[in-house]
Order: structure tokens, then C-alpha cells, then sequence
């Protein structure tokens, strides 16, 4: 069974930074490792949907972004600690909303940015930016 751990949420002001990492764990069902799965972190603010942040691709070290955060925000991973973490820089209040790692198997495609393709999931971690 996967395990996502998340942690670095916090309070930071506006232009500031926060340093987000999920820790996987566990026996992924296919027996690969984590560095073959797609592993991206994804965002839900009050209200709204969650909303696909960043990725590296299925099988890849290709990352991607959402536009509103590409040049502020750098996905990273460690293979051997099996964690991936994500540095955001020049924080804005829009940015604020409870972010999720994700890990999925799902092959590959265009359809990293689908929450619906990951089926292991952290419980959330709380980035709030104020103005």
C-alpha cells in the first residue's frame, strides 16, 4: 500500500516562500519504484476544484506547470528518499489552498494535469498567503 505524507505548509506573506515535500512509502502495486510514477502536487482552495500545480511526468524526469506558477514554483525529487518536494517562491495570495501530493501509474499521455488519473493521494498540507 502507497503512502503520501505531506509537510511545509504554513503562513507566509505575500512575495515570500515556502519549501512544500511528500514522503512516499509502501509497495506500489506494479513493483516499480516511485521514480517511474507520475508524482505531481495539486491544489484545492476553499469552494473549488483541485487543480493540477505540477508534475514530472509517467516514466520521466519532464516536469510540468500550471501556467499562474511556472518561474515561481520548482518541482524536485530525491529517488533514493523517494520524496519529491515543492519550492515556491514569490508567494501570492491566490496561491493560498490546501496542496496535495499525488503518485500514479497512469502511463504515458498528456493527462498528468487530471487529478482523476492519480489514485494515491497525501492527506494535505495547509499553504496560506496573506496580502
Amino acid at each position: 500500500q502507497v503512502q503520501l505524507v505531506e509537510s511545509g505548509g504554513g503562513l507566509v506573506q505575500a512575495g515570500g516562500s515556502l519549501r512544500l515535500s511528500c514522503a512516499a512509502s509502501g509497495h506500489t502495486p506494479s513493483g516499480r519504484p516511485f521514480s517511474t510514477y507520475a508524482m505531481g502536487w495539486f491544489r484545492q482552495a476553499p469552494g473549488k476544484e483541485r487543480r493540477f500545480v505540477a508534475a514530472f511526468a509517467w516514466n520521466s524526469d519532464k516536469t510540468y506547470y500550471t501556467d499562474s506558477v511556472r518561474g515561481r514554483f520548482t518541482i524536485s525529487r530525491d529517488n533514493a528518499e523517494n520524496t519529491m518536494t515543492l519550492q515556491m517562491n514569490s508567494l501570492k495570495p491566490e496561491d493560498t489552498a490546501v496542496y496535495f501530493c499525488a503518485a500514479g501509474d497512469i502511463g504515458s499521455g498528456t493527462y498528468y494535469y487530471a487529478p482523476v488519473m492519480y489514485d494515491n493521494w497525501g492527506q494535505g498540507t495547509q499553504v496560506t498567503v496573506s496580502s
